[in-house]
């Protein structure tokens, strides 16, 4: 199983149970970058191997990732902050998951666009998120 799982904004304490109980579960994770990852996972006391997932290797990323599920394995995709998929590398291997069969899920986290809109008081019955 892979679990997209969403990481705090700037306060390392904007995190759920739920993501720090999945990280900790996981066979690996798969980060945008290790080393900044590294600091998240350090202050939660979780030591797990760490691989690279960003936009200039995510397709041989998201291959590996689809090994690893088809072996029964789980996998965490992390991005530096917020949701993977959401601004930040993860499409690609939704789409090769998706193309195979292979399971997969969201541990929501963090989401910038909402946090600024609910600090504009601008007026949230419509808006619109454009990257």
């Amino acid at each position: 199983m892979l679990y997209f799982v969403g990481t705090p904004i700037g306060n390392l304490k904007d995190v759920s149970f739920r993501a720090i109980e999945v990280l900790k579960s996981v066979d690996e994770i798969a980060c945008e970058d290790t080393r900044h990852s590294l600091g998240f996972l350090n202050a939660y006391e979780i030591k797990k191997p760490l691989f690279s997932c960003h936009k200039f290797n995510e397709t041989d990323a998201a291959q590996k990732i689809l090994e690893a599920s088809k072996r029964g394995e789980k996998v965490a995709v992390v991005s530096d902050a917020g949701t993977p998929v959401v601004s930040d590398p993860g499409n690609t291997v939704c789409k090769i998951l998706r193309e195979n069969g292979e399971p997969y899920t969201l541990i929501p986290g963090a989401c910038a666009f909402v946090a600024a809109l609910v600090l504009s008081a601008l007026d949230s019955a419509r808006f619109a998120f454009i990257g």
